[in-house]
């Protein structure tokens, strides 16, 4: 069976994974993850695609990301892997493939997911084992949410901004909010959802999102009934 194009339709936040080869390693040194987060940046301003979130692990790296246009997203992602393996392969003195394959993703609800997709990238490090808190670890957007440095790369979603009328209040909700973690089966969804490229969200949620595409985006008919809502 021919596979399906990626789900992207502009104007919606997209969950991103791009895994590394065999979950081979993807960075050996902290110049490693700063060429990653240079290339990510430059590309997502000259394709239109505003970064929400990220976290970059060992072999492996999420995005929460709102492209301006169809393709957008996959115009810097293309760019973005591209120039990384060419980087890394001189680097290393190695050659050949570093990507499994492309990158996954689909998009989902701003409204009922948004914040729990950022909680749970934030959270990817705490459940790998690598830190205590989400807050300890260097290389994610969550210290720029919590004011303990200004991220260029990241581009604050409206749903963020809501949280609080001032910037302490911003970040002290948004602490709160990943210190209460996500449930096993917000954690499931999120990334059965990007690795199935079927979009999470709500039945009329689904509907509407199916009239803006002609790419299927729910397993079955059009139309039929998306995951279940996540709790808050």
């Amino acid at each position: 069976m021919a596979r399906l194009p990626r789900l992207t339709v502009p104007g919606y936040p997209h969950h991103v994974i791009q895994r590394g080869n065999n979950r081979q390693a993807i960075f050996s040194k902290p110049d490693d993850y700063d060429m990653l987060l240079s290339l990510l940046h430059e590309n997502a301003q000259k394709f239109g695609v505003a970064i929400h979130a990220y976290v970059l692990m060992t072999n492996h790296f999420h995005l929460l990301a709102t492209p301006e246009t169809d393709d957008g997203l996959p115009l810097m992602m293309q760019a973005v892997g591209r120039r990384y393996v060419r980087y890394f392969n001189d680097m290393q003195g190695r050659s050949g493939t570093l990507w499994e394959g492309r990158y996954r993703s689909t998009l989902i609800q701003t409204d009922r997911y948004l914040l729990a997709c950022m909680a749970y990238i934030d959270l990817n490090p705490v459940r790998a084992g690598m830190v205590r808190e989400a807050k300890d670890y260097a290389w994610s957007s969550h210290g720029h949410y919590i004011g303990q440095h200004d991220d260029k790369i990241v581009s604050p979603h409206s749903f963020f901004w809501a949280l609080g009328n001032t910037p302490f209040a911003r970040e002290a909700a948004y602490a709160d909010l990943v210190r209460a973690g996500v449930t096993p089966a917000q954690q499931a969804d999120l990334t059965r959802s990007a690795l199935n490229g079927w979009a999470l969200g709500e039945g009329s949620f689904v509907t509407d999102l199916q009239k803006r595409t002609a790419r299927r985006v729910a397993k079955g008919q059009a139309g039929r009934p998306a995951l279940p809502a996540l709790k808050s």
